[in-house]
């Protein structure tokens, strides 16, 4: 018993995946060797679901992912970044934030952006 020959539609979207890896392959080359710690440090992330500074405990606020040791989730910054709040005004409202409590709030939000909106599209409507 063989491998099962692929169907045209799989092999359409192997072909896209292999153009798309190529061209993220050289993507990658052209970066600087910052810009190339900042992408490993981010595939590690993604690849364990550990995302520095932001936890997910299913016991705090329904599982939402939260500011590290407080009830204060990211869902929420990030409507408040999405209303206007400058930082300075998001760390003057929660003293116990820090400003590189933010980078990771607007990192994880980058790389996690339909949890972020389907989280606040939830409060809308509750």
């Amino acid at each position: 018993m063989g491998i099962p020959p692929l169907k045209s539609n799989h092999l359409l979207k192997l072909t896209t995946l292999m153009a798309t890896l190529k061209q993220m392959q050289q993507q990658l080359l052209e970066l600087t060797p910052e810009e190339k710690s900042q992408a490993i440090q981010l595939l590690i992330q993604s690849l364990s679901n550990s995302w520095q500074g932001i936890e997910k405990n299913p016991k705090v606020m329904g599982g939402d992912a939260c500011i590290r040791q407080t009830r204060i989730p990211v869902w929420l910054l990030i409507s408040l970044q999405r209303q206007g709040a400058t930082e300075a005004y998001i760390l003057a409202d929660y003293p116990e934030l820090s400003a590189a409590d933010l980078v990771n709030v607007w990192f994880y939000a980058d790389t996690h952006s339909g949890e972020i909106d389907a989280a606040i599209q939830r409060q809308e409507t509750a």
